[in-house]
């Protein structure tokens, strides 16, 4: 073999593997146990704040990103008002400013279950002991339904507001809510991402608008259990997304095929010590500026369900305009 044709050989492989390559989770320190987190910096001090899935939506503060995090109590003590199986362990909160009040919408439902309803949560300054429940906001389903009414993300256009949901079943869908993002509208709801493939384990959507585009993250595949049943490799979580001009939809992958047809390109995978990351979200930090978060397990550290860990990354762009980690 030539001295040129093995130069070559060595370059394409270097290439092809930092094309695979991923960067770590920033560091962590203090309380970096997450499960769907859900971050912001709060308007008035720039106080960070995480929202866990857990028993009342766990609340964590810190001065930085990095931590230390502390833990500060719980959004709904005393669980939700809505009168759905699960009720007292509300899930997969997702926080946002409205005007000068934060929402956090949450979902309350039993794991494997299609009876499950969307609530609300409203507080002045994000603190435990100011939240309002405020209740449903009119998204449900039950059995026989196209979709599963949980994992709520909020997304702001102009001054209207949609609401994108969903698990497994028909996956993501949307749906319009009134002027003051309380209650749904009478506006059908419609699908905007669909894997026909399997059991369809798609799940936790989040939109962020960036650079004339509105890009959707959705986690595929399996999320917990991983200490009890290892998935086959490729079968745990992974972010996945896909891109639109339009919040509403004709959202396509790198490869320009439909995320309602199966689409979707890999943000992050499982990577290094980094397995099955998901549960994720974007936040634009006051000095990093556009952050994706997650929660993942770190095989050095533990694989139940207790062990998972708060990841977070400073989003980097592709010349064509894709976000990568």
């Amino acid at each position: 073999m030539s001295q040129l044709l093995r130069l070559f050989l060595a370059v394409a492989l270097g290439l092809a593997s930092l094309v695979h390559s991923y960067s770590n989770p920033g560091s962590c320190t203090g309380a970096c146990w997450a499960h769907d987190p859900s971050i912001i910096q709060r308007a008035s001090d720039g106080k960070y704040f995480k929202f866990n899935t857990g028993t009342g939506i766990e609340i964590a503060t810190a001065n930085s990103l990095v931590g230390p995090w502390t833990l500060q109590g719980h959004v709904l003590a005393n669980g939700s008002s809505i009168d759905n199986p699960g009720k007292n362990d509300p899930w997969a909160p997702d926080v946002h400013l409205v005007g000068d009040e934060y929402y956090l919408y949450y979902a309350v439902s039993v794991f494997g279950s299609q009876v499950s309803a969307i609530g609300l949560a409203t507080s002045p300054t994000m603190q435990p002991g100011t939240w309002t429940d405020q209740g449903g906001v009119g998204v449900v389903s039950k059995k026989g339904k196209a979709y599963n009414a949980i994992d709520p993300n909020l997304v702001a256009v102009g001054s209207d507001y949609y609401l994108n949901f969903g698990s497994f079943w028909g996956d993501i869908y949307q749906v319009k809510l009134n002027s003051a993002a309380t209650k749904a509208t009478s506006a059908a709801t419609h699908n905007i991402e669909y894997d026909s493939a399997g059991t369809r384990p798609c799940e936790g959507s989040y939109m962020f608008f960036y650079n004339n585009y509105y890009y959707l993250l959705w986690s595929h595949g399996i999320c917990c259990g991983y200490d009890k049943t290892l998935p086959a490799p490729g079968d745990e979580y992974r972010i996945m997304m896909c891109r639109s001009k339009t919040a509403t939809g004709g959202f396509l992958d790198k490869n320009g095929v439909a995320c309602t047809a199966s689409g979707g390109s890999i943000l992050l995978e499982s990577h290094g010590s980094v397995y099955g990351p998901g549960g994720q979200g974007v936040f634009t930090d006051s000095s990093k500026k556009l952050v994706l978060y997650y929660h993942y397990a770190n095989k050095s550290v533990g694989l139940g369900d207790g062990d998972y860990r708060f990841g977070w990354n400073v989003l980097k762009w592709s010349t064509s305009g894709w976000p990568y980690v």
